[in-house]
């Protein structure tokens, strides 16, 4: 039988716990026996979950035992690894186990040097914080979760369950996975990646910056049909200097993040009225209806009737 160890590290956060702990136990083959058996463990015999406390009935041996293991996250993803942590996870590695990790537990999986050069994620609020915390990686938020093989990471909250049904898939196929899915009450795929929920602000401006007027007039002209030298011309710059300054002050271009704004309020509409897409698409200055949906897939990950359907 399949083992899956799902270690429990301090300030674990009980959702990422029990998200592996739920959906392997309930994983049934279709003679009815179950695919996987589950052990907790952890460094110590009693762990601080946040608002109580845990009592892990196996200890780091069993990562070194077990065909998976599953990393949560924990409520301060910078706390240092202790060292018997490391050496277990990095003993499981080299023994060939696949290690996967939900939401912040990418921080203390990065931690052993393990997904260095590697493509990951974790939720999306945290991606910037990891990816100065290991440089080494390469940290998409867009995504629900990335299989690079033996290592696995996802994102934040209910994006470990897509981990971990796609990991029953891969072990036993799409009927066992779909049948978990449906005891989870989930579905077996999800529309869009993370990209959906992330909240996109405006790239930061330095207070005082000479563009403040500028970025205040585009964000009151979304609805314009504007060019790059409509927004020159305003700025009172040839385009050349004006994508320069753009460059230096946001880290984007004008009509990057011109298209970042529309889709932003393109969003708000979707959520807060009952208009058209098409009419939202016009309302915040696309030429077109395809040009507003493929901009809006483009940067959330989902089309504007599946980003209504579940934030409007």
């Amino acid at each position: 039988m399949h083992t899956v160890a799902v270690l429990a590290l301090d300030r674990v956060i009980p959702f990422d716990l029990a998200t592996p702990v739920e959906v392997f136990t309930r994983a049934r083959l279709p003679d009815g026996r179950p695919g996987y058996q589950v052990r907790v463990c952890a460094a110590r015999p009693e762990i601080d979950a946040g608002t109580f406390a845990l009592r892990a009935p196996w200890g780091l041996d069993a990562l070194r035992e077990a065909d998976t293991v599953v990393v949560p996250g924990t409520a301060d993803p910078t706390a240092p690894l202790p060292d018997e942590v490391r050496e277990a996870l990095r003993t499981a590695a080299e023994n060939g186990t696949r290690i996967a990790s939900i939401c912040a537990g990418t921080f203390p999986l990065a931690a052993t040097g393990l997904l260095d050069g590697l493509r990951v994620t974790t939720h999306w609020i945290a991606a910037d914080l990891l990816a100065a915390e290991f440089p080494r990686l390469t940290v998409d938020p867009d995504v629900l979760y990335v299989d690079n093989g033996q290592f696995l990471t996802s994102a934040g909250a209910a994006a470990g369950l897509d981990l971990c049904l796609h990991m029953v898939r891969a072990d036993y196929g799409s009927a066992v996975a779909a049948d978990a899915a449906r005891l989870a009450v989930v579905p077996l795929e999800r529309e869009g990646g993370q990209a959906q929920f992330i909240v996109h602000d405006r790239p930061p401006v330095p207070r005082g910056s000479d563009l403040e007027p500028l970025l205040a007039w585009l964000q009151d002209n979304l609805g314009r049909g504007l060019t790059l030298d409509d927004i020159a011309a305003r700025a009172g710059t040839s385009t050349r200097t004006l994508i320069r300054r753009f460059r230096e002050q946001t880290g984007t271009t004008p009509l990057q993040w011109l298209h970042r704004a529309r889709v932003r309020q393109a969003q708000h509409l979707l959520e807060t009225t009952r208009h058209s897409v098409e009419g939202i698409g016009a309302q915040v200055g696309f030429g077109s209806p395809t040009a507003f949906r493929d901009r809006f897939k483009r940067t959330t990950g989902v089309s504007p009737h599946a980003y209504r359907r579940s934030f409007g």
